[in-house]
């Protein structure tokens, strides 16, 4: 896996991650995560920020992940944001050493796999995003938001290995290109807002991609997940 990047293709990424960034401080008051999700970009891409400075990077799928994290440094702070399947926490606690956070968790039994594999391999903890299904959509990956505080008790009383740290959402991208308030924004701020009342627990807010970040943060989200704006149009998975 080369690390190997172009002083141009340099430039590119660091212009368009700093506009990114810029506008995150600006708009979060210094209080929002970027995270530069690189998924199916190579890792040169990766490595031409982390010079610069950047330090979370989002990754999709499983695989890809695992096999970026062996050859990209160490103290890089790994999110996983994509649909995670329970069969594959496994590899993801057992093989990522520096598993900043899980963000796509919507079940116990997921929580639970996670957990009793990082115990059983002795890494670090790995923070944790509850994934809600914020507009109630069948298609749609998460947990409903009636179901969330469940969850949110096992991974608080049951899973030493995880630290719950806030909860996601995928806000609707017809609400996001309209560019008015988004009401997936304003229901994860609902449910963040009733978790912290009742498990008394402070959460982050995981919501906003490229397009609809500054809409997301200034609806209150400490955590954005920026891709494309950043690395541009990914290529097809897998050549499909």
């Amino acid at each position: 896996m080369s690390m190997e990047y172009t002083k141009e293709r340099a430039e590119e990424l660091l212009s368009k991650a700093k506009n990114v960034n810029d506008i995150v401080g600006k708009l979060g008051g210094g209080k929002t995560r970027l995270v530069c999700v690189s998924k199916l970009k190579p890792a040169s891409d990766i490595k031409a920020l982390y010079d610069a400075g950047y330090r979370h990077f989002g990754e999709n799928y499983v695989q890809e992940l695992t096999e970026k994290a062996k050859s990209l440094p160490k103290d890089i702070n790994w999110h996983f944001i994509g649909g995670l399947q329970t069969n594959k926490t496994k590899d993801l606690a057992k093989n990522v050493d520096n598993l900043y956070a899980v963000e796509t968790i919507d079940t116990e039994k997921k929580a639970r796999k996670l957990n009793s594999t990082r115990e059983n391999v002795s890494k670090p903890i790995i923070n944790i995003f509850i994934q809600v299904n914020t507009s109630g959509e069948e298609q749609k990956s998460g947990i409903s938001p009636e179901d969330c505080e469940k969850l949110a008790k096992v991974i608080l009383d049951e899973c030493p290995k995880l630290h719950l740290q806030g909860v996601m959402t995928i806000g609707s991208i017809v609400e996001s290109k309209s560019g008015g308030i988004n009401h997936d924004f304003i229901k994860l701020a609902e449910v963040r807002k009733l978790l912290q009342e009742n498990l008394k627990v402070e959460l982050e807010m995981s919501m906003g991609m490229s397009s609809d970040f500054e809409e997301a943060i200034k609806q209150g989200s400490t955590e954005v997940r920026v891709g494309s704006t950043i690395f541009g149009v990914r290529p097809p998975r897998n050549g499909h």
